[in-house]
């Protein structure tokens, strides 16, 4: 299962890769929009991820094109500005699916292989995540989508700010 992950921000795209990785997907990263086409040409990828905004064009500008190259690709475009109307028109351009970030690993895995094999690579991940591991990706999911804002972030998890302080000064548990 090739997986190509078409992101510019470099620290997400690598550790998506990483979370991706555990549940089967032959993981490949692409952060600059000069090379997507020669690296979808050169990997063959069975599923793309796909940013919508990239350094100076929308990823919406290579839909049509992996599409053209590869139609039995799986292309699910991901993005933090999320709206009706890209995604209609994403979909027109032959997208197969389309997410807003932050989008957990399952959500992802589900949305690239359905509901069926996204339970069968559960079945497979050799590690699972402890309660406390879960709840640390959480919180940092909820403040990246409040671009860094705590007393926002604490108030959405319904936890007092100094609480949520103490939690983002621990490193983050091991699987």
């Amino acid at each position: 299962m090739k997986l190509l992950i078409i992101e510019d921000d470099e620290a997400f795209a690598r550790a998506l890769a990483r979370r991706l990785k555990k549940h089967g997907f032959d993981s490949h990263v692409e952060n600059n929009e000069v090379n997507v086409m020669p690296a979808v040409e050169m990997i063959s990828p069975d599923f793309v991820l796909l940013d919508m905004k990239l350094q100076t064009k929308s990823g919406l500008h290579f839909i049509e094109p992996i599409k053209a190259y590869k139609p039995s690709i799986k292309l699910v475009l991901l993005t933090g500005f999320a709206s009706i109307a890209t995604a209609v028109e994403a979909v027109k351009l032959g997208a197969d699916d389309y997410l807003t970030k932050p989008a957990d690993t399952l959500l992802i895995v589900q949305t690239l292989l359905g509901t069926e094999g996204a339970q069968k690579a559960e079945l497979q991940s050799e590690t699972r995540m402890s309660a406390e591991r879960l709840e640390w990706e959480h919180i940092q999911q909820v403040l990246k989508a409040n671009h860094g804002n705590v007393s926002e972030t604490a108030r959405q998890l319904n936890m007092h700010r100094r609480t949520l302080q103490r939690k983002l000064q621990k490193k983050p548990v091991q699987k």
